[in-house]
């Protein structure tokens, strides 16, 4: 915990530096929601085919962002709300690129009780 998963178009794959936003987004999470730097993890999926609104997918002038958090249980409203503020402006930061619309998101969930996890 927390378990850290970006969706993201892969159209924006050569502006995001994606390296760099997880650094800056574990840092963020250890010192907003108390995580422990050694439990931060983050998962990257990039999406070959993304489709925003009436938009001909082939022209590619928009590109979607999703983050989700999966914390366990315990954050205040505010806490969550911190992190998916910073996360937005992390991504802000951390995506360049001229002449694709980004549409940018995050959300913070609680683990269900039944999460477990091992290390080895």
């Amino acid at each position: 915990m927390p378990q850290i998963t970006v969706d993201y178009s892969r159209t924006i794959e050569p502006a995001f530096d994606r390296d760099a936003f997880a650094r800056a987004l574990h840092e963020a999470t250890v010192e907003i929601a108390a995580a422990k730097p050694e439990a931060c993890k983050t998962h990257f999926r990039p999406s070959e085919h993304t489709v925003y609104g009436y938009e001909d997918p082939a022209q590619a002038r928009h590109a979607v962002v999703h983050v989700t958090f999966g914390l366990l249980a315990g954050r205040t409203e505010e806490t969550k709300a911190k992190l998916t503020e910073t996360t937005l402006e992390l991504l802000r930061k951390h995506i360049g690129g001229e002449g694709i619309t980004l549409h940018a998101s995050a959300e913070v969930r609680d683990l269900d009780p039944s999460y477990r996890k091992f290390d080895r």
